[in-house]
């Protein structure tokens, strides 16, 4: 029952991070556009260029390179049924990112229980504790990023690697572990992100080195098999949607942002960004680094289970820090296994915590630093769900008016910060995205619609008052220059909550603190403006800041 209560919460927490922070960004806008093209318009059978140009974002929108359709098309697949009982398209959306968040959640539970052989029930347990206590995984997992459906497969691989390790590498039930594993990294790395055949290098490395698996039994035709599901699952699918034959997308990424190099226009980072500034961010709790991994790799015990789990995504991490561009989710995937390393090394503190002090200290200091990560993610959560100025924006004036017929132009932050086509809910509405910046400067293009959501209301022609400004997140101070904590407003959080909270950290700064403490400063990010009656243009309008206690 306990183990059952304990598993709940990996799930529980992924489901509260996607309520908590239901819009995307621009990152994951392909597959939730996507998703929603194949659900609401089908997937057509002829005419099919004609089909897609009408109706379809990705014609409109391509972005740098094509990207696979196969994650979309699986989503929407499991997410059809729930169609017939979600009145609102904004709801589907939701209910898109939870399918995909308790995959992955699925995914992590299955791990949990591979560390149960491994490293004992104790060590599954902290896992559970320390995974969910993580903001990133957390955060991510609904989010339909590449990513992130890669993510359920990597995991799972690790499962079967780790449970092959587990009860003995000679067996033939170990094989047909260390098959599927590989099959599923391959399959991986060609559908969804191609740095993922890094990852399987150094699995296979490992395994060659440490299980002598058969080449001819295992290792070739579980990457053969593999590659040939994976290119062709993602040339059918993809040639298809983008009409263009043969289509494989992930080649197409990698040779543009890594042979051309492309990726390093995104921005550079060291190369020991990935081991001092990513790896601790996404672990989060101090305890992590510091204790638990050291003694989970080092322990003669644990040692030689921990090093064949952990060696591999050094090594991949490693070998991916030579890219100059770099981004935490890319190592991602790797994430799991640190946690797990970490685990076997906290069960170990936890399971002698009465036999010494050392012990009873580190314990106690684990449970501190666990529930500060639980807190600290969810600070973490209400800034990160303060970031979409768009999608609230969108909602916020379906709230101020539900007349048929309207017209809305979403400016180009709006749709990179939380509109998605699940969002335009009125079907009467017309909603534009034009970019063209000539239709931008002529008159008679702005006379067209009753709303604007923009950036910068002074860049609209015409009259158009602002009838409600959206704000952002855009920093923290610790000790600001203006005390308003009766002023300001987080419309995400009941009101008597606010209130008794400003009182708190009113006395807090006032009588102890010396006027310190965190405020998180909210600043105007987003303008709903509505047509005027008359000829004079709105010339000025204040910059607004807002802070919030935190």
């Amino acid at each position: 029952m306990l183990d059952l209560a304990i598993n709940a919460l990996i799930p529980l927490v992924v489901i509260a991070h996607l309520i908590a922070s239901p819009y995307t960004k621009v990152e994951e806008s392909f597959n939730i556009q996507a998703t929603h093209d194949i659900l609401t318009y089908g997937i057509p059978w002829s005419n099919t260029t004609a089909f897609f140009a009408e109706r379809y974002d990705h014609v409109s929108f391509p972005g740098s390179v094509p990207r696979t359709f196969t994650g979309a098309l699986m989503l929407a697949g499991l997410s059809r049924p729930f169609e017939y009982f979600l009145p609102s398209p904004d709801q589907m959306q939701i209910m898109v990112r939870a399918v995909l968040g308790l995959a992955n959640a699925a995914a992590l539970v299955s791990f949990r229980h591979a560390i149960d052989i491994a490293f004992g029930k104790t060590a599954g347990r902290w896992f559970v504790l320390l995974q969910a206590s993580q903001f990133h995984v957390m955060y991510y997992a609904s989010r339909t990023l590449p990513n992130m459906f890669a993510f359920t497969m990597t995991t799972v691989a690790m499962r079967q690697l780790l449970l092959a390790k587990a009860v003995g590498g000679k067996s033939a039930k170990s094989a047909k572990r260390r098959r599927l594993a590989l099959y599923l990294l391959t399959v991986a790395g060609v559908v969804f992100r191609s740095e993922i055949a890094i990852l399987l290098v150094m699995e296979t490395a490992m395994l060659v080195h440490r299980q002598r698996p058969s080449l001819t039994k295992e290792i070739i035709p579980a990457g053969l098999t593999g590659a040939a599901v994976g290119l062709l699952t993602t040339v059918s699918v993809d040639s298809f949607f983008w009409q263009q034959f043969p289509l494989w997308p992930e080649w197409v990424g990698f040779y543009y942002n890594t042979i051309l190099g492309k990726s390093a226009d995104w921005g550079r980072s060291p190369a020991n960004w990935y081991f001092l500034v990513a790896l601790p961010r996404l672990l989060l709790n101090p305890m992590t680094i510091v204790v638990t991994l050291p003694m989970g790799i080092s322990l003669k015990p644990l040692t030689r289970t921990s090093q064949d789990l952990l060696i591999p995504h050094l090594g991949f991490i490693a070998a991916y820090s030579l890219l100059p561009h770099k981004e935490w989710r890319f190592i991602i995937y790797s994430i799991p296994a640190f946690t797990a390393v970490a685990s076997a090394g906290a069960s170990w503190i936890w399971t002698r915590r009465a036999k010494s002090m050392f012990y009873y200290v580190l314990s106690n200091l684990l449970i501190i630093t666990t529930m500060a990560s639980f807190m600290a993610s969810a600070g973490l959560l209400y800034v990160s769900g303060s970031n979409y100025p768009g999608g609230q924006a969108l909602h916020r004036l379906h709230q101020l008016d539900s007349t048929p017929g309207k017209r809305v132009y979403l400016d180009n932050l709006a749709c990179q910060t939380g509109v998605t086509k699940f969002q335009q809910i009125r079907d009467t509405w017309l909603y534009d995205k034009t970019e063209d910046p000539d239709q931008l400067l002529t008159p008679l293009f702005w006379q067209d619609f009753d709303y604007v959501l923009a950036e910068d209301p002074k860049r609209i022609i015409g009259n158009w008052p602002v009838k409600e400004t959206i704000t952002a997140f855009e920093g923290v101070s610790l000790r600001p220059e203006v005390d308003e904590l009766a002023a300001n407003r987080n419309s995400r959080v009941p009101v008597a909550w606010q209130e008794q909270y400003y009182d708190f950290a009113t006395v807090m700064r006032r009588d102890f603190t010396q006027g310190y403490w965190p405020v998180i400063r909210m600043r105007s990010k987003l303008y709903i403006l509505e047509r005027g009656h008359t000829k004079t243009k709105l010339v000025d309008l204040p910059d607004a800041k807002l802070t919030l206690q935190m």
